[in-house]
């Protein structure tokens, strides 16, 4: 290593050292800043050191579960594993993964990498990261100011492909977004997908290509999983869902839970929500893909928690709450789905903000289908953050009474003293980190209330 990566690294990790005694942040980001101003290729140096291979995990929804359950697999399994696991997947995000991965003289000591990155970024990243195998866990609308159509998204990845074009690219066959860009690539590609159908009961949402990408037709699907994903042809030109490679089949759902077979493998744990069941399913293909250690998968899965921060379930005032991130109207959906199979009563909040982080364009809301929260249960419902005002007008014309707040803590201490005792709130990017921590301050205060 030439000395100006050896001074970007020191200077990344002092940066995060600073970061994390002043209280400033998880320094997931800013580490890399420092270390890519001082060299412009650190991230090429130091992902250059990965001994076996580097999985970079890219797409719409599900990336950083994906790539967590790679890492927690793959460590499970005995290998030195380098990952941005929170999510910091944007080009100074991806090096301080890296640089934080470095011992004391720089140098890493790594066997794989597994690397969540964002789909716009992804040409410049792959320019330098070089991974070997590539996971895409599928393409849906997100943050339309940003990202734009699915096409222009597309079009964009195809040029990230072609810098690595002997990556292997593993891709879900169940979407057709995905499987276009596959057959518009050269690389080798692994498909996974899901042959039946999962519950009934999955609210569907609008699809993103209802038209077969090569002679205009309109698709008929045998069934939709939600979204655009399903069993698809076209009755013009004939094309079908490719088979896929690895697959999920015998899928049961008891107590709220999902079972399923996996490569002969019965994977009973944790899988409460139908898009876990691809989460998992795709990071299994990733590892077929890439050829690495996949014995103790099922076992190990029996302690990988899905939440990774953006799920979780806090106890405050003997009133349950869980927290859930939505950023698009297929992940909005799939939340009300949850929320619509606890038959229990409910008071539900939705927050929703308009930062650059969650995308200044909010007319997705309108995408959703709010009649599954009309038959949820729900006592109260209350929109929240910036944009409470859209949230109520969608509701408002599916018939559906929403009230409003300014003051999210203040709404969480009524409800949970005063509600049903069982809280719902649904939150977009930048309202996560602080209504976690919310949360968590509320729930503690209340644990120490109880034993003084």
């Amino acid at each position: 290593m030439q000395i100006r990566s050896r001074l970007a690294v020191f200077f990344g990790k002092l940066a995060c050292s600073f970061i994390h005694r002043l209280g400033r942040g998880n320094g997931s980001t800013f580490p890399g800043v420092i270390a890519k101003k001082i060299d412009p290729d650190i991230l090429s140096v130091l992902s250059g050191m990965v001994r076996k291979q580097v999985i970079a995990v890219t797409g719409t929804n599900g990336k950083t579960t994906a790539n967590n359950i790679l890492y927690h697999t793959l460590s499970g399994e005995g290998e030195k594993v380098v990952c941005n696991k929170m999510g910091a997947n944007l080009m100074e995000g991806v090096i301080t993964a890296f640089v934080l991965g470095t011992d004391r003289w720089g140098r890493l000591d790594a066997d794989y990498a597994c690397i969540e990155v964002d789909e716009l970024s992804c040409v410049k990243i792959f320019r330098q990261l070089k991974p070997d195998c590539i996971l895409v866990t599928n393409l849906f609308r997100d943050q339309l100011d940003r990202t734009g159509e699915i096409d222009l998204l597309r079009a964009r990845m195809q040029d990230a492909m072609r810098l690595v074009p002997q990556a292997r690219l593993v891709i879900n066959c169940d979407d057709i977004c995905s499987v276009t860009l596959g057959m518009e690539c050269i690389n080798p590609v692994l498909m996974y997908g899901i042959n039946e159908k999962i519950d009934e009961g999955i609210p569907v949402g609008a699809r993103e290509s209802p038209f077969c990408p090569f002679c205009g037709r309109r698709l008929v699907y045998e069934f939709i999983q939600y979204g655009q994903l399903g069993e698809y042809y076209c009755p013009a030109c004939g094309r079908r869902r490719p088979c896929p490679d690895v697959t999920a089949e015998d899928i049961e759902i008891s107590n709220g839970e999902y079972t399923y077979t996996l490569d002969g493998m019965r994977m009973e744990w944790g899988a409460c929500a139908p898009y876990n069941i691809y989460n998992t399913l795709s990071a299994y293909a990733a590892l077929c893909a890439a050829d690495a250690p996949r014995k103790k998968f099922c076992r190990l899965m029996r302690s990988f928690d899905y939440g990774n921060k953006r799920e979780g379930v806090f106890s405050i005032n003997e009133a349950r709450v869980e927290l859930f991130l939505a950023k698009n109207p297929v992940g909005f959906q799939q939340k009300l789905f949850l929320i619509l199979k606890d038959p229990k009563p409910k008071d539900v909040v939705i927050q929703i903000n308009d930062t650059r982080l969650d995308g200044e364009d909010v007319s997705w809301l309108w995408d959703v289908d709010y009649q599954y929260l009309a038959g949820a249960n729900a006592e109260t419902i209350t929109a929240g953050g910036a944009r409470r005002d859209d949230m109520v007008l969608c509701l408002k014309y599916g018939d559906i009474q929403c009230g409003s707040t300014a003051d999210l803590r203040e709404t969480m201490e009524i409800l949970t003293e005063k509600g049903s005792k069982n809280v719902y709130i649904i939150t977009n990017y930048s309202g996560l980190y602080s209504t976690n921590l919310m949360l968590d301050q509320m729930q503690s205060a209340w644990k120490e209330g109880m034993t003084s």
